[in-house]
């Protein structure tokens, strides 16, 4: 039986898993949600729409729920509706860190529960979906932190370290990646944003953007999956590497390029147009 135990100080009873075993040949993948519940009731049911057997979703960071009971009853709500049963949270840099570094801390490893269908993945975390190797490793830097308060809405903790660097390189090859962050070898439409630095965000800031988008490359570069999948730009593009390699940038909330569905089979990747999601 998974261990249980209070999430933080809120209300929902929060498991733990050391990872999965899937079955599911396509999933849904999602970018950026940063705790918008209106686009919640707008995404899901435009998921079923699409596809209502799919009952896996995998979000690459900046999820933004608060985990208390309330911040998540959107997604358990429309989740229902649409016939999701999980979601599995690649973390990003805006969340509630001070509440969910403690959780990790006391499961190291360990997938945790904080909703009906919401699991936080540790950094880093592998799984199996389909018979393929999937690995996870949440976190990215934030620009805008200047302008953010340490410890109320900026956290250290967002950051991926250099051991967690080694440890998801050690697991070895992976045949999906799921990060936050960049690679460097990002979409030309990622490149472009980095380059014009359009919100004028300061030297040192870049510089440490900079440094996590070389740790993800590293891990790309050595794990060498597939298909790779990020958010935290918030703008959809893809880069075909030339090596067999593919990677996806998802944009964020409210924009279409938010969402798509992956086959797991051939890996190969649909984005959910905006003629699908209705109103």
């Amino acid at each position: 039986m998974p261990a249980e135990r209070r999430f933080g100080e809120g209300a929902i009873l929060e498991s733990e898993t050391q990872s999965f075993d899937l079955a599911d040949e396509r999933v849904w993948v999602v970018g950026d949600l940063h705790g918008n519940a209106r686009w919640i009731q707008t995404l899901f049911p435009a998921m079923r729409r699409f596809d209502p057997t799919i009952r896996t979703v995998l979000q690459v960071g900046d999820y933004g729920f608060d985990h208390d009971g309330r911040g998540t009853h959107a997604v358990d709500f429309w989740a229902r509706k649409a016939g999701i049963e999980r979601v599995l949270v690649t973390l990003g840099n805006h969340e509630a860190w001070d509440r969910i570094a403690p959780a990790q801390a006391r499961a190291p490893g360990r997938a945790i529960r904080v909703s009906e269908v919401v699991w936080l993945l540790p950094r880093p975390f592998r799984m199996t979906i389909a018979d393929r190797k999937v690995l996870s490793l949440g976190g990215a830097s934030s620009v805008d932190k200047a302008i953010r308060t340490p410890g109320k809405d900026w956290f250290e903790e967002e950051l991926i370290t250099q051991a967690m660097e080694t440890r998801a390189i050690l697991g070895g090859r992976a045949d999906l990646l799921l990060t936050h962050e960049a690679p460097v070898n990002a979409a030309p439409e990622v490149r472009a944003i980095i380059a014009s630095n359009p919100d004028g965000y300061p030297p040192d800031a870049l510089a440490i953007s900079a440094a996590q988008r070389q740790r993800v490359q590293r891990v790309s570069n050595a794990v060498r999956p597939v298909l790779h999948f990020h958010g935290h730009m918030h703008t959809y593009g893809t880069a075909e590497l030339g090596d067999g390699r593919r990677v996806v940038s998802l944009d964020r909330d409210t924009r279409v390029g938010n969402a798509g569905v992956l086959d797991l089979v051939t890996l190969t990747f649909e984005p959910l147009r905006g003629d699908h999601r209705g109103r």
